[in-house]
This record gives structure tokens, sequence and C-alpha cells, in this order.
């Protein structure tokens, strides 16, 4: 599952527990959040995918510093970051810092980790590519770097686990950077290219922001497919292939009485197979 929770902005004490809701009903093995709201108080960081971690019992990896945005560095600052809760035990993590433009650059991540799964060692990337109309050129070096780590992290297609990649990508799948990383165009290294999890098994649109998201009423978006989930390509099949893909946290949920829209984005669910 991935989900963009929309940082604090909105009735945020509302809705963090109605995206704790929709969480819980969907029990996710692997959940890929951004825009997670992030503070350094001292030496310690407090982050709202910690505490899903804790309530769902969860293991947790979060983006550290410096966030997107930039903070100033003040204790109880929020900013952004980018996390990955599993079921399974985390036997690793990084993160990487990806292009952006001169006054951003580096505050984009990509956020790995290595799930110990039943199936073996399993790599899942989180990432969120910048967001402007005008910024496609940015968010294709940012899909490159992405590919470097997919490179990186894959071990051999032919026997190892695929890796899964999830996020907000800002960009619908007609854009430059999707076909990038879907091989509608050459991609960035040869025998390496990202199976669109939606494309295969989700029916309809499949668009994550939305017009008949209340807090979409004045966008400059609405319907568009901005979030993914893709599986690396080629990997032993059948294993990681699509079996199903949908959307979650599509209509309010009622907290303390009050209809309560969880996110601006809504979340993309998606089953793997997981036989070899």
């Amino acid at each position: 599952m991935t989900w963009n929770l929309w940082h604090e902005f909105g009735p945020f004490e509302l809705r963090r527990e109605a995206i704790r809701r929709v969480i819980e009903r969907e029990n996710p093995d692997v959940l890929c959040l951004q825009e997670v709201a992030c503070r350094r108080i001292g030496t310690t960081v407090d982050t709202f995918a910690h505490d899903l971690a804790r309530d769902l019992g969860l293991h947790c990896f979060v983006s550290d510093g410096p966030w997107f945005p930039r903070a100033s560095g003040a204790d109880g600052e929020s900013a952004m970051g980018n996390a990955i809760l599993s079921r399974w035990p985390i036997l690793s993590t990084g993160q990487v810092a990806l292009p952006g433009k001169d006054t951003d650059a580096g505050y984009r991540k990509a956020v790995h980790v290595r799930l110990d799964t039943p199936w073996g060692s399993w790599p899942v990337v989180c990432t969120h590519l910048n967001h402007r109309f005008d910024e496609s050129a940015v968010r294709l070096r940012q899909v490159d770097a992405l590919a470097d780590l997919i490179r990186d992290l894959r071990g051999d297609p032919a026997s190892d686990l695929p890796v899964v990649v999830a996020g907000d990508f800002n960009a619908v799948p007609d854009s430059d950077e999707i076909r990038r990383l879907t091989g509608r165009t050459e991609p960035r290294h040869p025998n390496l290219m990202m199976s669109d999890a939606w494309e295969q098994r989700g029916e309809g649109p499949g668009h994550t922001w939305r017009s008949d998201n209340e807090y979409q009423i004045d966008a400059f978006w609405p319907n568009r497919r901005l979030d993914y989930v893709f599986v690396s390509w080629p990997r032993p099949k059948p294993m990681g292939h699509p079996l199903h893909a949908w959307l979650v946290g599509l209509v309010p949920e009622d907290v303390d009485g009050r209809a309560v829209q969880p996110s601006d984005h809504a979340a993309v669910v998606v089953e793997l197979r997981v036989d070899r």
C-alpha cells in the first residue's frame, strides 16, 4: 500500500485517526508513506509513521533530515519525510538524495529497506518526486537516480526477488518520466524497467488526485494518476506479478461524529504473487 498523507494540513488531528482506520482496515504487509510529519526534538526524531507503527504492530523506517521542505533545525519544527512500514522485520535500511533544482537539491529522497519475508530478502523503495507542472525535466533526473538505486538493489533478476518501488511520482502515466521507467522510451539501464501494477490489474483510470476529494475543490490538477506501485522487470516468473490493484481512502471516515476525508490523495493497494 502506498499513500501520500498530506503532512499536517487540514484538520490533522482528526485526519490522523481517519488515516489510521483506513490502514488498519486494509492491513497491508508493506506500507509506503509520503509527506509524513517529522519533528526533531533534541536528538530524538518523532514522526507520525512511528506512531502508526506502534499502533499497528509494524516495523518502521523513516527518512532522516534534512527533510522536505527545508527545515531551519529548530526543535519541534515540522517537515515532511518518507517512510516504509512492514509486517516483517527490516534487515537493512538506506536513503538516497534525489536530484533537484539548485534551490532544493537533496531534499527529495528515496528510502529503501530489505525485508525479512517468508520468501527471502525483499527490497522495497519509497519515494516522492518534485510536484510542479513544469518540473518534468527534474523528475526525469530523479527517475534516473531511482533506476540506479533499483539496479544496485535487485541482485540477480533471474533468481532474486524483484524490487518493489512505490510512492507519489507527481507525474501522469504518459509523462516522459513514467514512460522512461516503464520502457516506453529508452530506459536508463538495459534489461531493467518497471511494471506498473495499476496498468496490469487496476480497473478504470485509477485517479489518486481527484475532483471528488473535498480538499481538491480549487486544485489545478484534479483527476490524475500520480501514485504508483512498480515491480522491477525482468524477474523470476511469476514472483511479484500483480494480482489485484485498488484504491482506498476515497471517502470520509466517521471520526467523533464528523465526516473526515483522510488525505488529499487516494491510496493505492496492490496484491502481488509470492509463489515461485
